[in-house]
């Protein structure tokens, strides 16, 4: 079993930054495999920023320059870096890992 709690939302001004987090408990070994998503009203979710199999990262185009994923082993937890957040930034975002879903932290991206 796995439980990913996601953390950091909140309700920023275009060009504003925000951090979120990321941290896993259970049966996770590595943080390789762990990935961002995202919902927005009315949308279907996809695809933000993540840790491929073997530790390389891959970001959607709409986010590439902007948001930076890192994240530490040791404890169990990613974060995801947005700068100059945009309103089509606004969604619900969600962590995953191996079949596995946060909860979701709301961003709104709003002047």
């Amino acid at each position: 079993q796995v439980q990913l709690v996601e953390s950091g939302g909140g309700l920023v001004q275009p060009g504003d930054s925000l951090r979120l987090s990321c941290t896993a408990s259970g049966s996770i070994y590595s943080i390789n495999g762990m990935t961002w998503y995202r919902q927005a009203p009315g949308k279907e979710r996809e695809l933000v920023a993540g840790f491929t199999s073997m530790g390389s990262t891959n970001y959607a185009g709409s986010v590439k320059g902007r948001f930076s994923i890192s994240g530490d082993n040791a404890k169990k937890t990613v974060y995801l870096q947005m700068n100059n957040l945009k309103p089509e930034d606004t969604a619900v975002y969600y962590c995953y890992k191996r079949s596995f879903w946060g909860q979701g932290t709301q961003v709104t991206v709003s002047s």
